[in-house]
């Protein structure tokens, strides 16, 4: 009997369920429910909408009943570090605060007045980000802590979804390392880090590993739905989930892309050491226990961004199609200054980098969009030399997964700077590798190579080389 999965992969901009099964050896996907999700301010704070966000959750399985279609199995994925804290009845402390809030600024600095940057790095190998979980509580700590005080659970966002489908509470791993309070060689809370910053750890729950079935939906939920299923962890950090869909995974750095840019490679064990801290790599969990060894870049939430303050004139294919057209310009910014995190306006943002640095000032749609694009491409080039020194071993491919491996531009210009081949797909890889981990735990699929295999034989990989020849 067919086994039917529901992935729920939320970003930045959006969600969507996505139905998953295995048909003939290859995996087919139908969406069910597609849904906006955006930052809005709630008084003083930039929140996620947490409770229309899990609505769209129960709209979307409502419309499987309507389908005729009884799924087996949900996993839900979201973006890393957000959470919500519950109090002794259960209750929400505060809205879901979202990441891109200034309640950071500074905080990590005061951080590292208790807790060195170096031993921080060895202890939990995570990026140094202003917007980590660590510092994000640290703020609640000095600013708010008779919020922080009445917390007794301590969820992240999808974690907090799955509780509210259960009634069960697990922190999961790859969402959990991404906190920068997970020690990357324990695997489990770092309760000394905890004890120095003075959170309370009592707040934290067991952390539960992708494909493990935390349970079935709650009474309540039967009887709205109408239906039961089992809640199983995937890799609850979307790009953890990502990850498991690349087609390919020897000799070959990924790059997840979409509102962020995940750049790295997969590895058995936390590389720590130095240069890996100088380069700002993280070291996040990912399936079985491998470490994804990657460095965070802004992506795709600049043309996002770009197109908005054009008043959504221009669809994304436009921009390219005008970024094509602007042969004759050239300008470079630095996509992971602080700047372009959540300026009031991108546009203005990029001119002013351009006169700041003396460059040629992009003027025009066309002119802007490439400036963002070859930025992108440049940054990437950065990271891949890293990766490439820090493990002292070239690698010959680029895997672009993710929504933006459509733009073909962009990988052509990928390839280009990085003489690397570059292939481009799935476009749904979160959603993808949230579903193989529920039927890898569901017994439908054996293992992670197995489920490669199945990936790289049920969706369209494209190919570009770069302009010049590969040299070696």
């Amino acid at each position: 009997m067919t086994k039917y999965s529901i992935a729920v992969d939320i970003g930045a901009s959006s969600g969507r369920l996505i139905l998953g099964y295995l048909k003939n050896g290859l995996l087919k996907l139908e969406e069910i429910n597609r849904f906006d999700n955006k930052i809005v301010k709630k008084g003083e704070s930039y929140c996620w909408e947490a409770d229309n966000l899990f609505q769209e959750i129960k709209k979307g399985l409502k419309k499987c009943k309507e389908l005729g279609i009884r799924p087996d199995s949900i996993g839900i994925d979201t973006w890393a570090v957000d959470f919500v804290l519950l109090d002794e009845n259960d209750q929400p402390l505060t809205e879901a605060v979202s990441y891109r809030d200034p309640r950071t600024d500074g905080m990590m600095e005061e951080v590292f007045q208790l807790f060195s940057i170096e031993r921080l790095y060895l202890e939990t190998g995570i990026q140094f980000q202003k917007f980590n979980t660590i510092y994000q509580l640290f703020s609640m700590k000095r600013n708010t802590p008779e919020i922080l005080d009445k917390a007794k659970s301590f969820l992240m966002i999808p974690d907090y979804f799955n509780y509210l489908l259960t009634g069960k509470k697990a922190n999961e791993y790859t969402n959990a390392t991404s906190t920068q309070l997970v020690n990357a060689f324990t695997k489990k809370w770092d309760h000394q880090l905890l004890d120095v910053l003075g959170i309370n750890k009592e707040m934290f729950q067991e952390i539960k590993t992708p494909k493990t079935i935390l349970g079935t939906l709650t009474e309540e939920l039967v009887s709205e739905l109408g239906f039961d299923l089992q809640v199983i962890l995937p890799a609850t950090h979307d790009t953890g989930s990502a990850v498991i869909a690349v087609p390919e995974e020897n000799e070959t750095i990924y790059i997840s892309s979409g509102t962020w840019s995940l750049i790295g490679v997969e590895n058995y064990f936390p590389i720590c050491v130095t240069k890996a801290l100088d380069y700002n790599f993280t070291n996040e969990g990912g399936i079985d226990y491998q470490y994804r060894f990657l460095k965070n870049i802004m992506g795709l939430w600049m043309i996002q961004e770009v197109k908005r303050n054009f008043h959504d004139e221009y669809s994304f294919a436009e921009l390219v199609d005008l970024a094509s057209e602007a042969k004759e310009y050239r300008a470079i910014v630095n996509v992971n200054d602080d700047r372009f995190l959540k300026p009031d306006h991108m546009i203005d943002e990029i001119q002013n980098y351009c006169v700041e640095t003396e460059q040629p000032i992009p003027s025009t749609p066309g002119e802007i969009a490439k400036c963002v694009f070859e930025s992108l491409a440049e940054s990437y080039q950065e990271a891949v030399m890293q990766i490439e020194e820090i493990f002292e071993r070239r690698f010959e491919k680029i895997n672009v997964i993710g929504g933006g491996c459509q733009n073909e531009m962009l990988n052509q210009l990928v390839a280009d700077v990085t003489k690397k081949e570059v292939n481009a797909g799935p476009v749904e890889a979160t959603a993808i590798g949230n579903i193989v981990a529920q039927l890898m735990a569901l017994d439908e699929i054996q293992d992670i190579k197995e489920a490669r295999t199945i990936v790289k034989n049920s969706f369209e990989v494209k190919k570009y080389l770069p302009a010049a020849p590969i040299t070696n």
